[in-house]
């Protein structure tokens, strides 16, 4: 008898220690993944000067980054569970979302014109109807993919109606610059580096189909640890004031980190609004609008609601907190 209430003690200890662990570990993460982008300039800033490390630091919270090539890359993060923030073009995320990623946005960190139709400065290609039958290189699934299908269908033609050649954004202004393919669906800083560099023409530009520059956060993460995310949405506030207030040290910084002109980086730095941080009705209806365009073109299927699915994917409270 006295052997069973001994073994139930320690097995009650050790109840109450797994408990007493397992709370220390609910409000805490271990580590804070983020990632950067060359076309997210708040990034570049907050992986330049460690300024989550030393917030996180007293607690112990290690933070761990990934570097985004583009919206897709980052969206492969964030679904992989390898990063916990990723930064990703607007409708991007929604087509994701759709397709049941299990994310949410929770910053807007620009509103970039950073995307537009380009060829070279030789072309005979002047319009959208120039491109048909043409190669035009594009990343799938990123802004400047949704953008070529935008403006296809603007002007009455379709994905059908071109050869389209899936290249990642950097190796898309490479085959442009040489020849290998016709026009091409541009990203800065890559497309202000050939429009400086190479005189290459954007030929179609219109900033509405831009999408907005969305911070989206794992809803796994959200849920468990709000606190933390608010956090992280403070860091991005401190990084786009200090771009606001630091243009010429901000521009010098990305001609750093992307390893670019300081004119490139101008050119890319000036192409991009820091004014409305925080999501809102504005953000809603613009990408309820690309996703009309999406779900015309077969890209997101007819049976998604949209405004279901918008009204899912961007989650402006904590933003709202932190910022107003």
């Amino acid at each position: 008898m006295k052997k069973i209430i001994v073994v139930g003690l320690i097995l009650l200890t050790l109840t109450l220690v797994g408990c007493n662990q397992s709370e220390a570990g609910e409000g805490t993460p271990e580590k804070i993944r983020l990632d950067y982008a060359h076309y997210s300039p708040t990034s570049l800033v907050l992986h330049e000067f460690g300024w989550a490390e030393e917030l996180f630091e007293e607690e112990g919270i290690e933070v761990e980054w990934a570097f985004s090539q583009g919206s897709n890359k980052a969206l492969e993060f964030l679904n992989s569970n390898s990063v916990d923030f990723g930064s990703t073009a607007g409708a991007a995320a929604l087509i994701s979302k759709t397709n049941g990623s299990p994310i949410e946005t929770v910053y807007i960190y620009s509103k970039p014109e950073w995307t537009a139709l380009v060829t070279n400065k030789d072309s005979e290609i002047q319009s959208v109807e120039d491109l048909k039958g043409k190669k035009v290189a594009a990343t799938i699934g990123t802004d400047p993919y949704i953008f070529l299908l935008r403006a296809l269908d603007e002007y009455g033609l379709t994905a059908s109606d071109i050869e389209l050649v899936n290249l990642q954004h950097g190796d898309g202004a490479v085959s442009l610059s040489q020849n290998q393919v016709d026009a091409w669906a541009g990203l800065d800083p890559h497309m202000a580096k050939l429009e400086l560099d190479q005189q290459a023409e954007l030929f179609f530009r219109e900033p509405d189909f831009n999408t907005y520059g969305f911070l989206n956060v794992r809803s796994d993460f959200l849920e468990a640890y709000p606190d933390y995310v608010a956090e992280v949405i403070g860091l991005y506030e401190k990084a786009r004031t200090w771009i606001i207030e630091n243009e010429a040290e901000a521009i010098e910084l990305i001609s750093e980190k992307a390893d670019i002109s300081k004119e490139v980086a101008a050119r890319q730095l000036e192409r991009n609004d820091f004014s409305e941080p925080v999501p809102s009705d504005t953000h809603i209806a613009h990408i309820i609008e690309a996703g009309k365009v999406l779900q015309a073109g077969e890209v997101i299927d007819e049976e998604h609601d949209l405004e279901e699915v918008v009204h899912s994917l961007i989650h402006p409270s904590i933003a709202e907190d932190v910022i107003n």
